[in-house]
């Protein structure tokens, strides 16, 4: 058995089958009832099982936990599900810009629930940064950088598999195509990843895009009918709380007509790694730490100082300002000078 999770020996059958759901249907077609030995693991479970009903039912005893793994591990991963290997540090390791000068870092280890920002010029290469990451790049891409999940050369499912992506990619346009309501298209997401409470999930995720979102709307609003900072707040949401990815990409977020803050406090929440292409030094600011890009390679990289925090609270009473502005003139009121006044008291 592979000794890359053996989670049939980790876990007792009923938390098997509480994290995937699909678990029930091996012990059917194997006709087997657990019920009454949930705290015993699958081997030991087996272990006790009656000569006369191993032979009744003509089990291969020695065989079945390998099976049993290997069933776990395939429909978890055709359903997009992490089961033991899960990112704890994705690492960026040096190649060269577009100049072949060596980049200007010796390596960047990033854990789950940071947020690293991604500054540049326009064309500087900030994309082909987050094209390496997306594809853990072994330095077989033009700018010779290399990826380490967990310190190590990644799984090769990491490159390979169409259903275990590194990263999600949330970009600046969302266009819908099916003609859904808004909580009928999470709740088909839901069941699409074998959520039992699919109904549930979908309501939660409702809830967290509709504090993202400028403008509220309902389960009932088709998604078709979404502006363009409602759909954003939805697929963020959905992101954050369903997707199997354990890296988020933004592409500049600043545009996209939500609250900015409260999109990355629900992404970190969930223990994603955020990755954020921006050029509004609010939310740079807001990050643990910036890559800056120039000519197509990392120039430096650069944590974010006690006195930029301090800029960043001056920054974040301005943004207030302008969203207040911003919400009175949506209301059709006129503006005026003890808007600023009240902001500053």
């Amino acid at each position: 058995m592979s000794a890359k999770s053996n989670l049939i020996d980790r876990y007792p059958i009923a938390e098997l089958l509480e994290r995937y759901p699909f678990a029930e249907e091996f012990f059917l077609q194997n006709r087997l009832d657990p019920k009454g030995f949930e705290s015993l693991t699958f081997s030991e479970y087996l272990s006790q099982l009656d000569p006369d009903e191993i032979e009744e039912k003509a089990l291969d005893c020695a065989g079945l936990p390998s099976l049993f793994d290997t069933y776990l591990h395939q429909m978890a991963e055709f359903l997009g599900i992490q089961t033991e290997n899960q990112v704890r540090s994705l690492t960026i390791l040096p190649g060269t810009d577009k100049s072949n000068t060596p980049e200007g870092f010796d390596e960047l280890t990033i854990l789950p629930g940071q947020i690293i920002s991604i500054v540049g010029p326009t064309g500087s290469g900030k994309s082909r940064l987050l094209a390496d990451i997306e594809w853990a790049a072994q330095n077989d891409t033009p700018t010779g950088r290399s990826i380490r999940i967990n310190g190590e050369r990644p799984d090769p499912k990491w490159r390979y598999s169409a259903n275990n992506k590194l990263v999600a990619q949330l970009s600046q346009n969302m266009n819908f195509v099916m003609d859904l309501k808004a909580g009928e298209f999470l709740e088909l997401h839901a069941q699409s990843r074998m959520i039992e409470n699919s109904k549930e999930i979908a309501e939660q995720i409702l809830e967290a895009a509709n504090q993202l979102a400028g403008e509220s709307f309902t389960a009932d609003t088709p998604v078709t009918a979404l502006s363009g900072g409602q759909s954003r707040a939805l697929m963020i949401a959905d992101t954050a709380i369903l997707s199997a990815s354990p890296i988020v990409l933004i592409d500049e977020i600043e545009n996209a007509g939500i609250d900015r803050k409260k999109a990355l406090d629900v992404l970190v929440s969930q223990d994603k790694i955020v990755l954020m292409a921006t050029h509004d030094p609010l939310l740079a600011l807001m990050a643990d730490r910036r890559i800056v890009i120039q000519n197509g390679g990392i120039h430096k990289v650069l944590s974010t100082t006690p006195e930029e925090k301090e800029l960043l609270k001056r920054l974040e009473e301005l943004d207030a300002l302008m969203g207040n502005a911003r919400q009175q003139l949506r209301q059709g009121l006129s503006l005026k000078l003890d808007l600023m006044q009240k902001e500053n008291a």
